[in-house]
């Protein structure tokens, strides 16, 4: 397995300034550290129930998160920590919530696959695979209702692109034109099944065609060949032109969650992948060979993203569990009809 695009960054070739450029080594490197931290976490039995990392991904959604506007949507799966970073959500909440400390986004009551942010336009988090998708398209349809320019980032993966409801989603989104960027995070493997072994068709943007929805296939380990995406399909869907179609051809690094020891797949592959292909090395060598920066650089924005995210593993450590009141809150409770 291996992932498509060129074997060496091409963002050297793309145009950035050296501020965009440290924000997105920055972001990434920030994602990588908390996910990192979150491991350990889950190791120590801190973070109970499902996890899964999003370390090797970094690049998918910084790049297009860079180009959203505070007024856009974003909604995604289960592997959704970046994608809260991404949006700006402070990693000390992020954290707690995968403690389950009442300081969380969601008091604690959601855990790592069910966080929201309504400040951050953060719209979950969502643990059943591919039911994201319907619902970015209706926060597409509640946008367009109001008569807002803004757009719905939906996220999901390439497991997720084999489930019926989304095709459904596709045919209402192309038949109304709704302003939604259909992100697929292909990562090569849904659970432990190979893109190969899964899909009679690999080209997954192509899969739009049958709705008439534009789409491409980016290089979703180059950051910045995801932000020239993504700009290109946030002002098609601004313009009135209906949903566009994103295939991220990117690589996880960790197995699938917390519990899965990856053996379909071999430590080689991972690896050279790695060494390769990965989005933070590419990117911190085409600032160093561009001289945009030097290494002392490089040295003080780890020191301060590993600090951030040491002080937000102790906050998720002390802060308080729910109060057992909690567990009545934020429960839809329908009257009972009396006979």
């Amino acid at each position: 397995m291996t992932v498509k695009g060129t074997g060496s960054s091409r963002s050297g070739k793309r145009k950035a300034t050296r501020r965009e450029l440290l924000r997105c080594y920055r972001e990434m490197l920030l994602i990588r550290r908390f996910e990192e931290k979150a491991g350990q976490l889950y190791g120590m039995g801190l973070i109970g129930g499902f996890c899964h990392l999003y370390i090797g991904q970094e690049a998918v959604v910084v790049g297009i998160q860079s180009v959203a506007r505070p007024e856009d949507t974003c909604i995604t799966g289960y592997r959704d920590h970046g994608h809260m970073l991404a949006c700006g959500m402070d990693p000390k909440g992020v954290m707690a919530e995968l403690t389950g400390r009442a300081s969380g986004f969601s008091r604690g009551k959601g855990g790592s696959m069910h966080i929201f942010s309504r400040e951050k336009n953060f719209l979950g988090g969502h643990g059943i695979v591919a039911a994201q998708v319907p619902l970015g398209a209706g926060l597409a349809l509640a946008a367009r209702y109001r008569g807002e320019k803004s757009v719905s980032f939906t996220y999901f993966g390439d497991g997720a692109a084999n489930q019926g409801q989304v095709y459904e989603t596709f045919n209402m989104a192309s038949l109304w034109k709704l302003p939604v960027v259909f992100v697929i995070e292909n990562n090569q493997y849904a659970m432990g099944t190979s893109l190969e072994r899964a899909s009679s068709t690999p080209e997954l943007y192509a899969r739009g065609q049958a709705f008439a929805i534009p789409g491409e296939s980016v290089d979703g380990m180059d950051v910045l060949a995801v932000r020239d995406a993504g700009r290109k399909a946030a002002r098609h869907c601004r313009s009135g032109k209906g949903p566009y179609i994103l295939e991220m051809l990117t690589y996880r690094y960790r197995g699938h969650s917390m519990s899965d020891p990856a053996k379909y797949r071999t430590r080689e592959e991972v690896q050279a992948i790695r060494r390769t292909r990965d989005p933070i090395e590419h990117t911190r060598n085409d600032m160093l060979a561009r001289e945009l920066v030097d290494e002392s650089e490089i040295r003080e924005i780890d020191t301060e993203v590993r600090e951030i995210i040491n002080h937000a593993a102790d906050f998720a450590r002390t802060e308080p569990e729910p109060d057992d009141s909690e567990l009545s809150t934020d429960i839809l409770r329908e009257p009972v009809p009396r006979p």
